[in-house]
């Protein structure tokens, strides 16, 4: 059976080898005769597929000029039919002989599936109801030397799909839709925000001190100055220094990169959207958001009830509102108001089996049982707020409660989809948590922040009372295409290199 099959392969490549070769003999022909399309410069498109589809009453009868991909070609004698895909879908040619000519028309049976063309005619209705262009001329553009999947289904390897993710948005309707979505997705946002008066700004990719959030960051070193630098893994301290500057209203949707796995909600470089607004509280941010996550799915999704996976999430209705410590009782039974010390914290979470490291004390744990215990229960949208200082070292601590800060998490499908604070401005404050926040570094946590001394000095001329967020745009994205993995709303995912270099 085995040798068989290994028989098979090589049918299968050999036959793979000679399409190739032919291929490539029709191109060195098309050369020899100085018809070479990859000489030709441009091809005036007139409409979209799609569009003369979509308002036929207008193109009906008129000459029309498309160009795109073709997927589909039946040759019956003087007279055939191919499929042709642009950027919004496909529609039918006719192409006739007696139409475009014998010379062209023999030009035309040798073209392959693949094959880039320009086409123009006449829009019309075969007798079957298909809206199609009566074509007066075929232009071959661009000449396909690889063979394409085949038809039906794609490319089924699901690897390979993203390695060849110029195949993948080809061969799959599906994928199109996606990108073209999360384009509108962040296109929306940034309408929204700009309604608001926020300013979309830029700030620096390699730092010196990678700070603003738990992780890992990359590392690397900066010839001209000899220094050793790091990508950033946030957005938010250089977004800071800019509201103590004046600027009162500012976001930035950005690259940021962090040295941890990859899983299906993971990818090391993803897409961050910060924005700080000054004069406001966390309790500002999570109107904003759940006004700008309502808005966005019905200007994008044309509803605000979202199918995602075997459940439907309602952005229509007000986001719950809960705070750590009765998120955990509400799922848990367990009420940790009424358990004050890092011993009775310990001690529960060895009853209930939750692993915590040395160095933590009763605010990580509380935290630990959160992640344990209640992150797979939020599937509709649910704000969690006030969250334990030592997790939180850029956070406003509550004036009633400082063991606790003025933060939240958004969730929906058990995913975090935001993390927003009232910022912490107290630059005296600030320094004891950077402080502490070295300690746990020395006692191994590489997630663990250091000093900014930049940002201490900005701090110290003064930042106003100030609401900042930070946003997975990715998580967003998955959420409204209904995608399950980060994988299939990155257009080119990080891969590990197959030989030496990505195939």
């Amino acid at each position: 059976m085995a040798e068989q099959q290994n028989q098979g392969r090589a049918q299968t490549q050999e036959d793979l080898n000679q399409l190739l070769k032919v291929r490539r003999e029709k191109l060195a022909q098309l050369q020899e005769a100085g018809k070479d399309p990859f000489k030709i410069t441009k091809y005036d498109v007139t409409v979209h597929s799609v569009d003369v589809k979509e308002d036929y009453a207008r193109w009906e009868g008129k000459e029309v000029s498309i160009a795109g991909r073709m997927m589909s070609k039946r040759v019956m004698g003087k007279a055939s039919f191919c499929n042709v895909q642009d950027l919004k879908g496909n529609i039918q040619s006719y192409v006739a002989r007696d139409s475009i000519g014998e010379e062209s028309y023999k030009e035309f049976k040798k073209l392959d599936i693949g094959d880039i063309i320009g086409l123009t005619g006449e829009v019309f209705t075969t007798k079957t109801g298909e809206i199609s262009i009566h074509a007066t001329s075929v232009t071959l553009l661009s000449k396909s030397l690889q063979v394409l999947p085949e038809k039906y289904h794609g490319l089924t390897n699901t690897d390979m799909r993203y390695r060849q993710r110029y195949t993948d948005l080809i061969m799959s309707e599906d994928v199109r839709k996606t990108f073209v979505m999360r384009s509108k997705i962040i296109s929306s946002i940034r309408r929204y925000l700009d309604g608001l008066g926020f300013l979309e700004v830029e700030t620096p990719m390699l730092v010196s001190n990678a700070g603003g959030a738990a992780a890992r960051p990359f590392e690397t070193h900066y010839n001209a100055l000899d220094e050793d630098v790091k990508l950033r893994i946030s957005l938010e301290l250089y977004l800071k220094r800019l509201i103590v500057g004046g600027m009162e209203r500012v976001y930035e949707i950005g690259r940021v990169f962090r040295n941890e796995g990859l899983d299906a909600r993971h990818n090391p470089e993803f897409t961050l959207m910060e924005l700080y607004q000054a004069y406001t509280d966390y309790h500002g941010m999570m109107d904003l958001t759940e006004n700008m996550f309502r808005h966005v799915a019905q200007e994008v999704c044309g509803t605000t009830v979202i199918p995602y996976a075997e459940v439907e999430i309602d952005l229509g209705k007000p986001f719950e509102r809960l705070t750590m410590i009765d998120a955990i009782k509400k799922y848990t039974g367990i009420d940790f108001e009424e358990i004050r010390t890092t011993e009775e914290a310990k001690k529960l979470a060895d009853e209930k089996g939750v692993h915590y490291e040395a160095r933590h004390v009763r605010g990580d744990i509380i935290n630990l049982f959160f992640e344990e215990f209640v992150e797979e229960h939020l599937i509709q949208p649910t704000f969690i707020m006030d969250h334990p200082v030592e997790v939180s070292p850029l956070t406003k601590r509550k004036p009633d409660k400082p063991e606790l800060v003025e933060r939240f998490e958004l969730f929906i499908y058990a995913r975090e989809m935001c993390n927003a604070y009232s910022e912490l401005n107290d630059p005296i404050d600030q320094r004891e948590r950077f402080r502490a926040q070295e300690a746990a570094l020395a006692a191994g946590d590489e997630e663990a922040n250091t000093t900014d001394e930049d940002f201490m000095n900005a701090l110290e001329i003064g930042m106003p009372p100030t609401g900042g967020i930070g946003y997975g745009i990715d998580r967003l994205v998955m959420l409204l295409t209904n995608s399950p993995a980060i994988r299939d709303v990155l257009l080119f995912p990080t891969m590990k290199t197959l030989g030496g270099k990505d195939q």
